[in-house]
């Protein structure tokens, strides 16, 4: 598949070389007889187009330009043709031009259509083995005779190999050509050359053995023991098992590799994180993004996009040109995850460069990635503070490829292309028939989405029709009026995600409405997502109306609280006739409504509220009565006295304080807060004597019978007996002394008795 993909960019680029250089020619497909080379005819219009080839392939200022030029006339049945490529396998003043013909012919090996007449090309590349001084060249050269099966050149390789007159180079040259053929004949060959003198070939034969997975032994007699095995296991079995052992050691070098490669990074990540200063770690990944190798670079990236993740984190600025200079990196996987890195990146001119690289990118996932990453820059650079600015043509075109996505019958690359498009249409800028057209596209793919089973899609684009809705989109109004139809309808739908989307555009469109709309069905709705969003907006507009099927939910489920917290906003904004109503239906002890006593006092302190602005004192009275009793129960006495001493102040009558002021005694002992319990003790011994009747005693007389846990009453009793009263309060001496000699009495008996005698 790979051979194929890549067979059809060269003709793609040799096409656009012959456009380029204004030339036309026969069809591909055209049959035409081809010409013996001692038969060829010097046609002028052909000459003039071979030296335009000829120059490009001597003079062309890019490689592939070169390797093109060299590929047409590799194909061409003409003798000049030929000969302009072996004259160029001879050059060694221009070992650019040697260097394409070479891999003209090395990528012919994947080709649909052979090479004439190939065996033309042995002799200069063997040539180029025993000649020059570039080993780049020569190591090319061996590479290239893969284009030839090994019977055709192993007499050529073996006249080289054993002519000890030539350098040693010349025969290392030649040791790797006869390497790279995977033929047994090849593994005998590189045993014998063990015995050579030259010390250098015996090496290189020993080592190329070696990388075969052929282990030899030193001697002669092992030697020849390791060629006759090898002849009599034959051909297929020596192709199969030298498959083998390649394949093994191949999955043995890749886990050594990647042990290394993982303890490499490993080591570089703690020097990076032991850097404290933030500049310093910035100048350690500009170093790494600018690093040669892809798995380096990787690194950075995903150090810097963890970096960029962080909340309020912002990249060092140092990093943005180099991240663009990556956009059209040769490695796949950085082209990845640089564009993934620039899609949350907005303060950045990014936006040419990736449409750029967008136009001409070959992976699927590189470039639905760079679509995103294009769409968010346009969308950034379209914000009205925004420093970064772009031409609208470029707006134009990242319209146009997401349009491309949209309408794909993949469901992902639809997604991605409803995305950008969202982003470039909520921005001022577009022309109103260019709205209308994309909106229409929006809808018609949702439409094409809308009879399939698998609702995912569907439930996306939705969500972008509804983004379009929100507050804040240029086209609001005309999304709205297009897509509140299908919002309506999909309430209908079956799958959960689609009803969600739905009720986000109503919502966004007017949420008095949508609520209004979607109290009626969704209260009780399988999504819980659905019914969440339902309570959260009763929360921001909701009314009375909505406090009842809130309530049922309050306490039962996992909505509970988020449901309670919207029944506090209603009634917030709520009059006392109706928190008047709900202080009965939450207080009662039959009531449905069961809250917990932190909720019951959110909502009696709202109520307190409310009723002290509208002055109305006898809810105001309920209301703090109700507070002063959970506070107790809460054990939050100093909050319970702060209501007993409202109600004691707001009493009308003495009847109403007497009746008030046993329980803030009880709570000033309890709490305790001895100095306002004898405060308020002395101001009623200052009007009456207390004697056993008095409710006031009784709470006193309740509270030194049982004490709080760790309390001690004599404390309590100590600072009673110390208020100064009229000698007259003969009462409330006489209970004093009660109250004394039953502590006392108490004391006694929990000692232990007299061990002694």
């Amino acid at each position: 598949m790979l051979k194929g993909i890549r067979m059809r960019m060269k003709w793609l680029n040799l096409l656009a070389l012959l456009l380029t250089i204004g030339c036309q020619r026969p069809s591909v497909g055209q049959e035409q007889p081809a010409l013996p080379f001692a038969e060829a005819t010097a046609d002028a219009e052909l000459d003039r187009e071979l030296k335009i080839y000829k120059s490009t392939l001597f003079e062309g200022k890019s490689e592939q330009l070169r390797i093109d030029a060299a590929t047409v006339m590799l194909f061409r049945d003409e003798l000049p043709a030929r000969k302009i490529l072996l004259d160029a396998l001879k050059q060694t003043a221009n070992s650019d031009a040697r260097s394409a013909v070479c891999k003209a012919l090395s990528q012919a090996r994947g080709s649909w259509k052979s090479v004439e007449n190939k065996e033309d090309f042995i002799q200069p590349l063997l040539d180029i083995l025993t000649t020059g001084d570039d080993p780049a060249a020569a190591r090319l050269a061996a590479e290239t005779t893969l284009i030839f099966e090994y019977d055709q050149i192993s007499e050529q390789l073996e006249e080289i190999l054993t002519d000890t007159a030539l350098p040693a180079k010349a025969r290392l040259n030649a040791v790797y050509a006869l390497e790279l053929h995977p033929d047994m004949r090849v593994a005998i060959k590189l045993i014998k050359l063990l015995d050579d003198p030259e010390r250098q070939v015996s090496d290189a034969a020993e080592k190329a053995l070696r990388s075969m997975g052929i282990q030899v032994g030193r001697d002669v007699e092992t030697r020849r023991r390791t060629i006759a095995e090898l002849e009599h296991e034959g051909p297929e079995a020596f192709l199969r098992n030298l498959l083998i052992r390649q394949e093994t050691r191949m999955r043995e070098m890749t886990t050594q590799l990647n042990l290394w490669q993982g303890l490499y990074l490993a080591a570089f990540g703690k020097i990076y994180d032991g850097l404290g200063d933030e500049a310093a770690k910035g100048k350690l990944l500009a170093e790494q993004l600018g690093n040669p190798e892809p798995l380096v670079k990787l690194w950075a990236l995903e150090r810097a996009y963890q970096w960029r993740v962080r909340p309020g984190a912002r990249l060092p600025a140092e990093l943005k040109p180099i991240l663009i200079n990556l956009i059209p990196d040769q490695n796949r996987d950085v082209r990845l995850r640089t564009a993934r890195l620039l899609s949350l990146i907005g303060d950045l001119n990014s936006a040419q460069p990736l449409l750029a690289q967008l136009e001409v990118e070959q992976d699927d996932e590189v470039r639905m990635e760079l679509l995103v990453a294009l769409g968010g820059a346009c969308y950034y650079a379209s914000l009205p503070d925004s420093p970064v600015k772009i031409p609208q043509e470029i707006r134009q075109q990242t319209l146009e490829w997401a349009a491309k996505y949209l309408l794909d019958q993949e469901p992902k690359k639809a997604q991605k292309g409803a995305e950008v498009t969202k982003k470039l249409l909520e921005q001022e800028g577009l022309a109103p028939a260019e709205v209308d057209k994309y909106l229409a596209l929006l809808v018609e793919r949702y439409n094409l989405e809308k009879s399939k089973t698998e609702r995912v899609l569907g439930a996306e684009l939705l969500n972008a029709m509804a983004g379009l809705c929100a507050p804040g989109s240029a086209c609001r109004n005309k999304a709205a009026k297009l897509f509140g139809p299908l919002f309506e309808e999909a309430l209908s739908d079956s799958t959960d995600l689609v009803r969600e989307a739905a009720a986000d555009g109503l919502t966004y469109m007017d949420k008095t409405k949508a609520l209004t709309r979607l109290r009626k069905d969704f209260v009780n709705d399988p999504s819980a997502n659905l019914r969440k969003k339902l309570i959260a907006l009763a929360g921001e507009v909701g009314g009375e109306e909505d406090l009842t099927w809130l309530a049922e939910k309050v306490g039962s489920n996992t909505e509970s609280e988020l449901a309670w917290q919207a029944m506090l906003k209603i009634f917030n904004g709520s009059d006392t006739t109706v928190l008047g109503e709900w202080i009965d239906k939450c207080g009662s002890e039959n009531s449905e409504v069961k809250l917990s006593d932190e909720q019951q006092i959110s909502f009696l302190e709202i109520a307190e509220q409310k009723a002290t602005a509208e002055s109305k004192q006898e809810m105001l009275k309920d209301v703090r009565q109700k507070l002063a009793r959970i506070h107790v129960k809460t054990g939050e006495l100093e909050q319970a006295a702060g209501y007993l001493e409202k109600l004691y102040k707001s009493a009308q009558t003495v009847k109403e304080k007497d009746l008030i002021l046993p329980d803030l005694v009880d709570v000033y002992l309890r709490w305790p807060n001895l100095q306002l319990a004898t405060k308020l003790v002395e101001n009623c011994l200052l009007e009456k004597d207390l004697g056993p009747d008095s409710l006031v005693v009784q709470s006193i007389d309740n509270y030194i019978n049982n004490p709080p846990a760790g309390a001690d009453p004599n404390t309590a009793l100590n600072a009673l007996s110390r208020i100064k009263t009229p000698r007259s309060r003969l009462l409330w001496q006489q209970r004093l002394k009660l109250w004394a000699s039953r502590l006392g009495k108490n004391k006694e008996a929990g000692k232990p008795e007299d061990g002694g005698g």
